[in-house]
């Protein structure tokens, strides 16, 4: 099933990195910024639309790409007009860190113990730079890098390096990023037969929905026309704490990998539950004309992969077909995890002090209506899973009451104690605008 059916995306016009795929491996760095002078912000913009990547454009050589996006904050630092500013959807107004309670980051995820300057006004600009070389990384970045020279009112304040295993394994293990919808007229197919490609505006704005509509777009029509929200959360895995917590609810290794892939939905290969439900099946998992070649309804007490887990919560797929209770593909989104940090060595139980985790990026039309339905709907929440006292068994915010229920003959397995595997260390919600929108920018004259 082609994505190219029903509707001409502007390619030129749109980012590539808010769209297309990352080259596996990859090597990358998160850049932040604050603009204090506007004249120099508006600069910088007008450097930046130089060597930002078009959609369609032919493939860069390594794959190395440059994306740009702004916070509202940067936004108004640049001189955008208040109608502008006021035209975006509230929730990036607000910003991330102001919707905390909503999306579950209390706790040690609270915006408090978040790294600075992440969640404050400080943050305007936001990099990110990819590449399957180190070398070409390096060449890439160094272009960011003279695109500050001589502004000195642009300052960088963050940075995050970051990379991709060639095994596609994120810091638990678990071989990540095989499941992400195709989008019409993008000209990538979907991986998952099953699925029909998602309608252009659910990704990018200017373009209808899948409820036939266009979604609500910034204005002017140059400002919001061919861009997309993106939400930037960096978050730490407790890696340690998940390999004991397994170890001590387990009789063997085997039963070990079993549980891990109960929670997560997929063997570490990447196998999914679905199809291989009983032990792994690296080939399978290797496979990306196979490993997302699946559906749940087939499966609705969880007995292959029980709904709880972390890859069905996260997209049920058809589960909800017969009853008609939720759209599913109202909430899908492009989703890209990045490690970062060291991987913790094979066997090690105890904690060695080291930051690692993933860094997370969405991309999607609606920030409510898919990052944060799913986060706090699905992730956050077991209510429509019949479970409402349950969160996901990974990345969701547990206390010691928390618990995970694996269905099983004759009688369900039920995991206690759940521990957080997972802490926010910062986040922000961003928006990646048009390469006509850039020069836009860069032209203002407030």
């Amino acid at each position: 099933m082609a994505a190219t059916t029903g509707v001409t995306l502007e390619l030129d016009d749109i980012q590539a990195g808010a769209l297309y795929e990352r080259p596996s491996p990859y090597v990358g760095t998160y850049l932040m910024l604050r603009i204090a002078d506007r004249a120099d912000g508006r600069e910088l913009v007008r450097r930046l639309h130089r060597i930002v990547n078009p959609a369609g454009a032919a493939d860069t050589p390594d794959n190395t790409s440059l994306t740009v996006a702004f916070t509202y904050h940067g936004l108004k630092a640049l001189g955008v007009p208040q109608a502008s500013l006021d035209s975006f959807a509230p929730e990036f107004r607000q910003g991330m860190a102001a919707r905390a309670d909503v999306l579950g980051d209390v706790g040690e995820s609270a915006p408090d113990h978040w790294e600075k300057p992440l969640g404050t006004d400080e943050v305007h600009v936001a990099i990110a730079v990819l590449s399957s070389d180190e070398e070409q990384l390096q060449a890439a970045i160094e272009k960011a890098h003279r695109a500050l020279t001589e502004l000195p009112g642009v300052e960088l304040i963050w940075h995050q390096d970051c990379y991709q295993l060639a095994t596609g394994r994120t810091s638990f293990g678990f071989k990540d990023g095989i499941s992400q919808p195709a989008v019409e007229g993008s000209g990538r197919r979907p991986t998952n037969p099953h699925e029909r490609p998602l309608k252009a505006g659910e990704i990018v704005l200017g373009y209808p929905d899948e409820t036939g509509e266009l979604p609500p777009m910034p204005t002017p029509e140059v400002l919001g026309r061919n861009g997309t929200y993106v939400v930037f959360r960096k978050l730490h895995t407790k890696v340690a704490a998940y390999r004991a917590y397994l170890r001590t609810r387990a009789a063997s290794r085997e039963e070990e990998n079993l549980l891990g892939a109960k929670m997560v939905g997929r063997w570490q290969s990447g196998a999914p539950l679905a199809l291989s439900p009983d032990q792994d099946d690296p080939e399978l998992g290797s496979d990306p004309l196979r490993n997302n070649d699946f559906l749940f309804a087939d499966d609705p007490r969880g007995f292959k992969c029980p709904v709880g887990a972390h890859a069905r919560r996260a997209n049920p797929r058809d589960a909800f077909d017969q009853d008609g209770s939720v759209d599913v593909r109202l909430h899908r989104m492009i989703r890209r995890g990045t490690s970062y940090g060291p991987m913790l060595p094979d066997g090690v139980l105890e904690d060695d002090g080291i930051d690692r985790g993933i860094v997370f990026v969405f991309a999607g039309a609606h920030i409510k209506r898919q990052f944060e339905f799913v986060k706090t709907q699905w992730l956050n929440d077991g209510i429509f899973i019949g479970a409402p006292l349950e969160s996901d068994p990974l990345v969701g915010p547990h206390d010691e009451s928390s618990g995970f229920t694996i269905p099983q003959r004759p009688i369900r397995r039920r995991l206690q104690n759940l521990p957080p595997f997972v802490v926010t260390r910062g986040g922000e919600y961003c928006f990646a605008p048009s390469l006509r929108a850039l020069r836009w920018l860069a032209e203002l004259d407030t």
